[in-house]
């Protein structure tokens, strides 16, 4: 599934960022699972010391968000991200927050039909040095 969400990496590119990520204290990777029990869909939340648009200091991030295509527009999306944001009170945070690719309008989407409200819009930039 990652792989499908980033898909400029393979599988082998993501596994030891994977493996990283699940040591991680302040972090938490749900689930959700078909009725038969495989896996559809997965959100990873982690802990960030500042988010742009936000007022609070740490707060809650959803680092990964993805739901098989046949399992969209039925709740798994916002039942992981509600996951997620659990965590997130649980450690005292009082704000959630995510970003999108610019033209992943499905994302736009689905992030507003959750409640997220857009805080504003980037172009990034790097220079190798």
């Amino acid at each position: 599934m990652s792989a499908a969400l980033f898909p400029e990496h393979t599988a082998e590119e993501l596994a030891p960022w994977m493996r990283k990520f699940l040591t991680r204290e302040d972090g938490a990777v749900f689930i959700a699972l078909r009725v038969e029990g495989s896996v559809c869909g997965f959100v990873e939340v982690a802990s960030r010391p500042y988010v742009d648009g936000c007022d609070s200091s740490p707060v809650g991030f959803v680092e990964a968000w993805f739901v098989d295509r046949d399992m969209r527009r039925a709740g798994v999306g916002r039942a992981l991200l509600a996951a997620g944001e659990d965590w997130a009170r649980g450690r005292g945070y009082t704000e959630m927050a995510s970003d999108a690719l610019l033209d992943n309008t499905i994302s736009h989407s689905a992030h507003e039909h959750a409640g997220y409200i857009e805080v504003e819009r980037a172009v990034r930039y790097r220079k190798p040095l």
